[in-house]
């Protein structure tokens, strides 16, 4: 297999794992596949068995995507060694996808910046338009794959860790809910007869997909598309998934832009019918500035003011939604879909303050999904005082053996479970302490104190976490290789390379566990012709477009170490 020991792991460290792995020549690629090939159960429909790669390698000038070779499985042993025969003793204890950074954006909406984008490249996108055709494929991709490719166990469930809507809007909350659920979706607001969103005012800041225009887009070589953007908005019907799902909290759905608290009266920024879609260049910069600064930005020149304003169709449906209106969204029984109902929320959650809980992956495993973000705005989290005691108690109760505040080693008669947690926020994007308006007096603790925390519970086997677009696995390591964990950070939905996970957790019954991680695209065509409009060639253009972008950063699809991994940890259980 394409395997490196500890030693070779630890000498040439995770940049050494992507110049082994990722410049061999032809026949050991090729090699290292099949012997991937022969621990797997299927491959079919995973970056084990291809991978969206560009026709012309660079970002340079325009490229269309094909299938290259799949990547192979590497084995990481940073916190336990891999053990021969492990293969046939496996047992599975659980599986589960987890989708992270959906990003389901209302273009048309006013309370956008898009003209910023030259400062902060994720204030637009150019296929950002078609995020709902997208997911639909993504959705579609889970349920023909339906089990993990290395033990083939059935998925359990299916986990999206935050960042569901770009904007938090009511709307773009319907779109999320109705994409995974299934079911009829019209992804557009305004005016229902049209598109009023940049891509279609004729402002050469953007890519307009019928308007040939000398901007940057179309200097890079962006085709004309006519009809893109009316295929975008048109009525589909989502499948939904086949699996039950779980839902994590991100910024995005409890910020303006993921970034800006809300201030009383910013609804009506949202419901307006006025859309700034450009500024002059000083105050542009200005105001890109201070956003990626984390300096306060005054809402009134960012979404109004003096510059260029384009005027469109009000719509009540675009107002943000409340944390408590999230929630409550989730528990309808409308929006059961597949279930469970709430999606992991309970009537305990509904006020809209603690949206963290529980939840059973698999007998003997349990879930837990936090809430890191923070209504006092900036992109990055923390955890409040009040959820991390949560956290710590939820663990002793199911821990026979864990380490108290000061190291020492406690023992007591309980059922022990294994736990995998759940959050938006990695643990190097945990340190906006700014204070969270829902608890007001409450400290805030940032990412080396919670890692602190599950360090001191070997029951603690993962933590899956969203948030930086980029694919990164992370060794944690603790004083006992009992202590140790992994933290896996999955790229998003919205930015190339535009993956999904699936996760296999098993018993190699050697004293080992073995998580093994998956990379998975859309179910859509590397290539379509230009002239496709149907949702399938809207979801292929959606990725083709997304690593055209002139803000493309190639560097999110991570090394191969972040791909398709076996991660060795000691069994806390024996």
């Amino acid at each position: 297999m394409a395997q490196l020991t500890r030693r070779t792991f630890t000498s040439a460290g995770a940049a050494g794992v992507g110049l082994l792995l990722c410049t061999p020549t032809a026949n050991a690629l090729d090699r290292a596949l099949k012997r991937t090939v022969s621990r797997t159960v299927s491959t079919a429909g995973t970056t084990l068995e291809q991978v969206a790669t560009a026709v012309s390698p660079g970002t340079a000038t325009y490229s269309r995507l094909t299938g290259g070779p799949g990547w192979p499985l590497v084995v990481r042993g940073d916190l336990a060694a891999p053990k021969d025969g492990r293969d046939d003793r496996r047992t599975a204890l659980g599986a589960f996808v987890q989708f992270t950074d959906l990003h389901i954006t209302d273009t048309e909406s006013p309370a956008r910046f898009e003209y910023l984008h030259p400062y902060v490249g994720s204030a637009h996108r150019p296929q950002e338009a078609l995020g709902t055709a997208a997911t639909s494929a993504l959705v579609q991709r889970v349920n023909s794959v339906a089990k993990g490719p290395f033990t083939g166990r059935p998925f359990d469930f299916l986990v999206t860790t935050g960042d569901n809507t770009d904007n938090h809007e009511l709307l773009e909350l319907d779109w999320f809910l109705t994409s995974l659920n299934g079911g009829a979706v019209t992804p557009n607001s305004g005016d229902p007869s049209r598109y009023e969103g940049v891509q279609a005012s004729g402002s050469d800041a953007f890519w307009n997909p019928s308007t040939p225009l000398a901007d940057d887009y179309s200097k890079k070589g962006f085709p004309q598309l006519p009809g893109l953007l009316e295929a975008g908005i048109a009525p589909f019907t989502a499948p939904g998934l086949d699996v039950p799902w779980f839902c994590t909290f991100g910024n995005h759905d409890d910020s303006v832009v993921g970034t800006l608290p809300d201030i009383p009266g910013i609804e009506a920024w949202y419901t307006s019918r006025y859309k700034v879609i450009g500024k002059d260049e000083s105050t542009a910069k200005k105001l890109g500035a201070a956003l990626n600064s984390g300096k306060s930005v005054p809402l009134t020149e960012l979404f109004g003011g003096t510059g260029t304003i384009r005027e469109v169709t009000p719509d009540a449906r675009r107002r943000p939604f409340t944390t408590a209106e999230f929630v409550t969204a989730h528990l309808e029984s409308g929006n059961t879909g597949p279930g469970p109902v709430g999606h992991g929320f309970s009537a305990n959650n509904a006020d809209g303050r603690n949206v963290y809980c529980t939840f059973r992956i698999a007998p003997g495993v349990t879930g837990i999904s936090l809430d890191t973000t923070t209504l006092g705005g900036f992109a990055d989290g923390s955890i409040g005082l009040g959820q991390f005691n949560w956290v710590e108690s939820t663990l002793k109760r199911n821990s026979s053996t864990y380490y108290d505040f000061f190291g020492r080693k406690v023992k007591q008669s309980v059922t022990d479970e294994l736990f995998v947690l759940l959050s938006h926020h990695t643990s190097d994007t945990m340190g906006n302490l700014l204070p969270d308006s829902r608890h007001l007096l409450e400290p805030r603790l940032n990412g080396d104190t919670f890692v602190g925390l599950l360090n001191r519970f070997p029951n603690v086997v993962a933590w899956v976490n969203g948030h930086t677009h980029l694919n990164k696995i992370t060794p944690h390591v603790g004083k006992t290789p009992a202590q140790s964990f992994w933290e896996i950070n999955t790229a998003s939905h919205v930015d190339f390379p535009q993956h999904a996970r699936i996760l296999e957790l098993a018993d190699n019954g050697d004293g080992t566990l073995s998580i093994f991680t998956t990379l998975i695209e859309a179910s859509a065509p590397y290539a379509v012709d230009y002239s496709a409009r149907t949702p399938s060639a809207l979801a292929s253009l959606y990725r083709e477009l997304s690593y055209n972008d002139i803000h493309v950063d190639l560097g999110r699809v991570g090394s191969d170490g972040d791909h398709n991994t076996e991660l060795l940890l000691t069994n806390p259980l024996g």
